[in-house]
């Protein structure tokens, strides 16, 4: 009789630890579809910026090598109308020129980059930019000098 009571006992307590591992068991694989869940939403946005980074990259500026210098290529306007794959500089004088009233002058556009004009020297490479900008169809240049917004 007592060997039958132990085995009840046994029995006993071994539903309590099935019922036990049960509760355990349901909450384990409730954490488990939510670090799923959190996993498909990081591979989503993982693939959004993946998507965002090869936009950027294939708009950005192409750098090139010329005369064994490192160069950024100027897209021509007619190609890729998007200011986007100008550099950061270009894109600073077009919004300048485009704010202004009428036509600018080289020294005025320096003057808002907050370059030394009264130097001139200083004011050469932008008038090189400007007038590649010009070159390319995103600025029009005056005959008096002058740089205005291509339409």
């Amino acid at each position: 009789m007592q060997e039958l009571e132990r085995i009840t006992a046994r029995r006993s307590e071994l539903d309590t630890l099935a019922e036990d591992l049960a509760k355990r068991l349901q909450e384990v694989q409730a954490e488990r579809e939510q670090v799923l869940i959190a996993e498909q939403v990081l591979n989503r946005l993982a693939e959004k910026d993946r998507a965002a980074a090869e936009a950027a990259a294939t708009v950005a500026p192409t750098p090139a090598r010329l005369a064994g210098r490192a160069a950024l290529l100027i897209p021509h306007r007619c190609e890729n109308p998007d200011e986007a794959a100008l550099p950061a500089g270009y894109r600073n004088i077009l919004a300048i020129v485009r704010a202004a009233d009428g036509p600018v002058q080289v020294r005025a556009v320096g003057e808002e980059l907050g370059l030394q004009v009264t130097v001139r020297g200083k004011l050469e490479q932008l008038r090189a930019k400007m007038t590649k900008l010009a070159d390319y169809a995103w600025l029009r240049k005056a005959g008096d000098g002058r740089f205005t917004e291509c339409s």
